[in-house]
Formats: structure tokens, C-alpha cells, sequence
């Protein structure tokens, strides 16, 4: 049961539509109306009252329930006698975080909040978005799924595994949710740059998805995390005795492929085709096949390829505002040719084709890829992945990155090789030479991955890099001047992206979708945030940033005639800030 009755009037039945295949119900339980101050009852669908209201989190306002409030459900003498405003509370809460010293602690005390009460995880979430973001998401959600069989306390989302091959039908109608937008969807074969942690991935797509909420303005209850486990071929989690997930490798080629394809079927079949299918670290190979091959049946939609390219083009397009220059005048060099790194070149080649009207495939000729054996080029094509072959430019061949630095003399270096310390000194000092400011995007997560930190690279350049990182650093002050880093967060991009979807009730993502976010995105940034050496806007504004990219992607589906929420409103960045969930309280009769 997710919500109150006092159905959704005019505002929220126009944000989500008429009840139909493609999960897009109007708003039953007036959740899209949580600012107005309505009379609602918790027990429209079924009776929750006394103690089971307290536990459930859909509802439950602990010590915020009025005396009214008390006599009328049942609720006298379960709970203190005072009664705190949301705002005493959420004051409270973020006091008694603060005093763990342990980050764990805190995303423990997270997780528990919203199992608790959902509203008031929500309000303290946006509300102190910039401290608690490295909480719920990268780098404190790695260390939680290392650690996840031991503080696993109740299921936050669905598990299906190779068992239930045949039954992932049934298992998707054993969420309670029927009115389903999207579903974060991991292997854990390739968490963060921590490598397979196998069934224990699922604190990612919870993570994802509570930034989903909190940043994009999604409903809770119409996200839905799942793993799916086909095994691990991590030693040490197979010879762990809490490991919650299946005991033994990981299941490749036809069995893999089937359990995945009657998951999409399955998807598709019991949310409709508008449901967003959200893929998140996959291991490289399945990572690409998957795109690839849903990409033109369900709206499907890979972060790690997709969302980080386009959250660092957005930092490109910014960091050039900044210092001058177009991007097709740049030569790019990335350490790194997986997922993320090969997603970024391509999007960057788009926008490159886009600006000067030139072949794609000219484009690319500006972009070149470092991998473990060196340079990507010509002489090496028959022995690359498909998804490099692009990159394989004429050119001798060049072992180490320092060499290739000296060799391409680029002007914007990217690392997105999940290996830490791998942006040493000389490679520095040699962007450093070459260039009066040079751009240095440090993209592997979590922090202890980071290709530098932030006082390397303003240290070894003298403070002249335009700096950027996957993780947060702290600001660096270099010879009195105080540089603040920029993070390279595809938290800016994919809830945005993902509510201009919904809103627009998009079929399929199309790349011209994820160029509208980058542009939309780099447009916030200001020449005040230029001054301090950012390239991204400040955390603290990014709803209204959602809100924005939201309406440039809806308007594209528009466009291109991807859109089937028809007529489309007159004013999409309105209508997309009117469509956001609210976590304030409500008044219940």
C-alpha cells in the first residue's frame, strides 16, 4: 500500500495519465500533490492503523502525528508524548548523523530511516543533497555492497536468480507495486571499480533509485531496484559463509542470454512499454551486447555508458565556456576503453558531428583510447573488442600513457580506467606542458580509484588544470588560492533524464536525448562557478536542474516523435518541476 486516497486532481493526473499498459497510473493516492495540504485517509486500500501504521514507511510520521491525528487512528500511547514538526525532526536526524565518524554508519542509519518512514529520508536527503549524496551513492554505497550480506536487514527491492528461470513473471507480480517507471537493474559483475561482488550489487540500484526520488522527483513507489544473480567468480565472496547470493560462477553465453531476454519479456509484459529499464554495472562485454540488443524494443538505457558520457560531455562543453575554444579544435586522449570510456568518445564524436556538420567518423579521428596493452591503433584491430575497433586510429605503437601523451598532445585527458594513480606525476606535468590549461577528468569510483586526486592536479600543473573527478574531493588550497574540484557525477544527468522520459511517455532513447541533457546540464553552469574552477552547478540546485534537463529531453522526444503523451504541455520545465514527488507531510483525517 503506497499512499493516502484524496486522488490526484487535475496536476497529477495530467503528470502520470490515464491507467494504462504502459504503467503510467493516474495518481490514486495524491502523491504528486504532497505540498497541498489535503485531508487524506491511510486506509483508502486496505486498513492501517495503530501499530501497523507506525511500520509502515509509506505513511508513518513517527512523533510529526498531530493529537488529532492520534485519537483518530488508533495511535494514542504508542509514541511520546510531544509533537515534533517534519522540520525538528529532519533537524535531529541530520545531528545524530554527523557524530558517526564512520560513513557506513551513516548509510546504515540511511537505510534504516527509510525503511522507517519514507517521507522524512526524502526531505533530509534533498535538503542536505551535497553532504548526504557520497552517503547514499558513490563512495559510501561501494563499501556497503562489499559489506552487504552482513548488514542486509530486509529486502529493499527484487532478487531474481537462475533459479527462477521460467517463474520471472510470477516473481515481478510479487512486488507489491503495480504502477511501475523504472527499474534499476544489476549482475554486479562490475560494481563501481570494485570488480564482481556478485548477488551484493544491489546497493547500487537502491542507491540509484533513491536519487531518483530525491533528485529527479520520481515517485518511491514507482521505482523498482532488482539483481539479478547468475553467480559470482569472486573467491573470496564464494568461500564467505554470509554471502546471500548463489554459490557458484557465473553462468555465460546461452543461459545468460535466455534468463536476461525472459527478464525483458517479463518487464515488458507486466509494466508496459513505457516502463524505463535503467542497466548499471555490467560487466563490460554484457554491458554492450545488452544496449544493443534492447535498445530498439524496450526504453532501455545503460548509466555507465550512456549517463557518463553524457555528464562529461556537459563538464566539455562547461570547461570550454570557461577557457575558450570549440570542442571539434580539441584533441582527446582517455585512459581507459570499457564502457564508460568508450561511451564518452562516442557521445563527444556526436556532439563534434553535430557542431561542424562533419561524418561521425571524422570526428572520431580527434579521439584517442589508451587500454592495458597501450594505444589503441590500426596494427592492433584484429586482436580488439568490437566496441574499440572504432578508436583504432593509424599511428606506431606507443606502450605507456605518459608516451601517448607525448605523442597525441592532447588537450583534454580522461581517465575511466577504474585503476587508481595511474595519472602519475610525469603524465601531469606533461598535459601541464603542453598546455595553458589543461583539462584533466579523473572519472573512476569509488575515491580510492580516482586516476589523481585533486591537490595532484592542481599542484603539479601550478594550479592552472581544469580539474574534475568521478568521486568528491575536498577543495584544494594551492599558493592562497582555494580551487574547489568539480565532480563529474552522473547523478546530474540520469534522474533528469530519466523524469523527461517519463513525462513525456518516451518508447526508446535516442542519442540526440542524451546531447539535449549534456547541453542543458552545461548551461547552469555560471562564470561564478568558472572563478572557483568549477565546471559543474553546485549540488545544492540540482531538482531545478532535473527539472530542466527533464524538459530539454521531453522536448526532443517531441521532436523526434518518441513522445506519446499527447498534446505536449506548453511549458515542459513547469510541467516537469509540477510532476516531482514532495516528501512533506500530509494531514490524514
Amino acid at each position: 500500500m503506497d499512499g493516502g486516497g484524496g486522488g490526484g486532481g487535475p496536476v497529477a493526473a495530467e503528470c502520470n495519465g490515464k491507467a494504462g499498459p504502459g504503467g503510467g497510473m493516474g495518481d490514486v493516492y495524491g502523491e504528486d500533490r504532497a505540498t497541498e495540504d489535503q485531508l487524506i485517509t491511510p486506509w483508502t486500500v486496505s486498513v492501517a492503523s495503530g501499530y501497523n501504521l507506525l511500520r509502515d514507511p509509506h505513511h508513518n510520521k513517527g512523533s510529526a502525528f498531530t493529537e488529532k491525528e492520534r485519537d483518530a487512528h488508533y495511535l494514542r500511547g504508542l509514541l511520546p508524548p510531544a509533537v515534533l514538526s517534519q522540520e525538528l525532526q529532519e533537524k535531529r536526524l541530520i545531528h545524530t548523523l554527523r557524530q558517526y565518524e564512520v560513513p557506513l554508519q551513516r548509510y546504515v542509519a540511511l537505510m534504516d530511516l527509510q525503511e522507517r518512514n519514507e517521507k522524512l529520508f526524502y526531505k533530509l536527503l534533498i535538503d542536505h543533497v551535497e553532504e548526504l549524496l557520497p552517503v547514499v551513492y558513490t563512495p559510501t554505497v561501494g563499501e556497503a555492497c562489499q559489506k552487504y550480506g552482513s548488514i542486509f536487514r530486509r529486502p529493499q527491492g527484487l532478487f531474481i536468480s537462475l533459479k527462477d528461470k521460467g517463474k520471472i513473471l510470477e516473481i515481478l507480480k510479487n512486488w507489491p507495486e503495480r504502477n511501475i517507471q523504472v527499474i534499476v537493474v544489476t549482475d554486479g559483475e562490475r560494481i563501481l571499480g570494485l570488480g564482481d561482488l556478485g548477488c551484493q550489487g544491489m546497493g547500487i540500484p537502491v542507491g540509484k533509485l533513491s536519487l531518483y526520488t530525491a533528485l529527479g522527483g520520481l515517485r518511491p513507489s514507482a521505482c523498482l531496484p532488482i539483481t539479478i544473480d547468475v553467480g559470482t567468480n569472486n573467491e573470496e565472496l564464494l568461500k564467505d559463509e554470509f554471502y546471500i547470493g548463489l554459490r557458484q560462477k557465473r553462468a555465460t553465453g546461452k543461459e545468460y542470454a535466455e534468463l536476461l531476454d525472459e527478464f525483458m519479456d517479463a518487464v515488458k509484459q507486466n509494466y508496459g512499454e513505457k516502463v524505463l529499464v535503467q542497466f548499471e554495472d555490467f560487466g563490460n562485454r554484457n554491458a554492450f551486447e545488452l544496449l544493443a540488443k534492447y535498445r530498439h524494443t524496450h526504453l532501455a538505457f545503460n548509466d555507465d555508458i550512456q549517463g557518463t558520457a553524457s555528464v562529461v560531455l556537459a563538464g566539455l562543453i562547461s570547461a570550454l565556456r570557461a577557457v575558450g575554444g570549440r570542442l571539434a579544435e580539441q584533441r582527446f586522449l582517455f585512459l581507459g576503453a570499457g564502457e564508460a570510456g568508450t561511451g564518452i568518445a562516442e557521445l563527444i564524436a556526436l556532439e563534434m558531428s553535430k557542431q561542424t556538420k562533419t561524418p561521425v567518423e571524422e570526428t572520431r579521428k580527434k579521439i584517442w583510447l589508451v587500454d592495458s596493452k597501450g594505444l589503441i591503433i590500426r596494427s592492433r584491430l584484429e586482436s580488439l573488442q568490437h566496441f574499440k575497433k572504432p578508436w583504432a586510429h593509424e599511428h606506431e605503437p606507443v606502450k605507456t600513457l605518459l608516451e601517448s601523451v607525448k605523442a597525441i598532445k592532447p588537450t583534454v585527458l580522461i581517465g575511466s580506467s577504474g585503476v587508481g594513480k595511474t595519472f602519475t606525476k610525469e603524465v601531469v606535468e606533461a598535459m601541464a606542458s603542453l598546455n595553458e590549461k589543461p583539462i584533466i577528468l579523473a572519472l573512476s569510483n569509488p575515491t580510492s580509484q580516482s586516476e589523481c586526486t585533486a591537490e595532484e592536479a592542481y599542484t603539479w600543473t601550478q594550479g592552472r588544470a581544469i580539474f574534475a573527478s568521478g568521486s568528491p574531493f575536498d577543495p584544494v588550497n594551492y599558493n592562497g588560492k582555494t580551487y574547489v574540484p568539480g565532480q563529474a557525477n552522473n547523478a546530474y544527468i540520469f534522474p533528469g533524464f530519466g523524469l523527461g522520459l517519463i513525462i513525456s511517455g518516451a518508447i526508446r532513447v535516442n542519442d540526440d536525448m542524451l546531447l539535449a541533457a549534456s547541453e542543458a546540464l552545461a548551461a547552469q553552469a555560471t562564470p561564478e562557478n568558472f572563478k572557483k574552477g568549477l565546471i559543474y552547478p553546485p549540488f545544492s540546485n540540482i531538482r531545478k536542474i532535473s527539472a530542466l534537463i527533464a524538459a530539454s529531453v521531453a522536448a526532443k522526444a517531441y521532436e523526434l516523435g518518441l513522445a506519446s503523451h499527447l498534446p505536449r504541455p506548453k511549458d515542459l520545465v513547469k510541467y516537469a518541476e509540477s510532476c516531482m514527488y514532495s516528501p512533506v507531510y500530509r494531514n490524514y483525517r
